[in-house]
This record gives structure tokens, sequence and C-alpha cells, in this order.
């Protein structure tokens, strides 16, 4: 019932996708951030920029997500430049790790075309979803409670 919950939540990704990652990235503290870092927990990868209204929306809930030991790793597109990604990562409290992204990154994970965008990474590094658009509390909230 959970992956089948899982799947219905997010959009289902193509089966060549489904091979396990082992991507790498570096974050806004130049900490090098792998998929196999994390084996063993739940890998939510968000991409959003800092005029898109629904990528703000949902930080609060992808705050709220790391508290309940689900890896957020978020990826900043569409910026001028690295202090302002950093300013509003302080102004809106991000607490999860941020990768400043760009078109190489986003082919990392297939290409993003809209935002923001969403991939879910099960315990054994497998890409089981995809979503495009806000994600909402509820969602969050079945998402979160259909992993324990």
């Amino acid at each position: 019932m959970k992956m089948l919950w899982i799947f219905a939540f997010l959009l289902l990704v193509p089966a060549s996708s489904m091979a396990s990652e082992n991507w790498s990235l570096t974050d806004t503290n130049g900490k090098m951030v792998r998929l196999s870092d994390y084996k063993g927990k739940w890998v939510l990868v968000n991409f959003w920029a800092t005029w898109c209204p629904p990528c703000l929306a949902e930080i609060p809930h992808l705050n709220a997500m790391k508290r309940k030991n689900i890896v957020v790793i978020g990826i900043a597109v569409s910026y001028s430049g690295a202090s302002e990604v950093l300013d509003f990562m302080k102004d809106k409290k991000i607490t999860y790790p941020v990768v400043l992204g760009n078109e190489d990154v986003a082919a990392k994970f297939g290409g993003i075309d809209s935002l923001p965008t969403t991939f879910l990474y099960s315990p054994d590094g497998m890409l089981v979803g995809q979503h495009e658009g806000q994600l909402t509390q509820d969602d969050i909230s079945k998402l979160t409670a259909s992993m324990k």
C-alpha cells in the first residue's frame, strides 16, 4: 500500500529512469551532497526559484519534512548570483541543504520543465517518482505517513 500511494502521489517516471542514481552536487556551504550518502533514507530533491510563488509556499513544509527524518535537498535555479540565493535562504529560514543549480545540474535529473519540480528517491537509491508543481501540506502529510 505504501508504494502504491507514492506512485499515485508522484507521476511515474519512465522505467529507464528507475535505475539507481548516484549523482553528486555541491551545496551552498561547499559540502558534497551525494545520493549514495543517504542509503537507507528517503531523499526528496526539490528544484525551486526565489521568484516562484508555489516554490515559496513549499518551504515551510519541506523544512518540516527534514524534522521527520526525510532528507530534503533544494536546488535553486534561475537566480542572478549566489548571494541572492544565500540571502533568500536566510530570510526564509531554509533548514535543508541547497545546491546552486544550473543547466548541468538539471540535466543530471533529466531536465526541468517547470518549477517547482520534485524527485523522490527510495531508501535503496531508486528514483520512484517525479512531481511538477507545488506540493501541498496534504500531499506531504500523506507522503510522510506512507513512508513509515
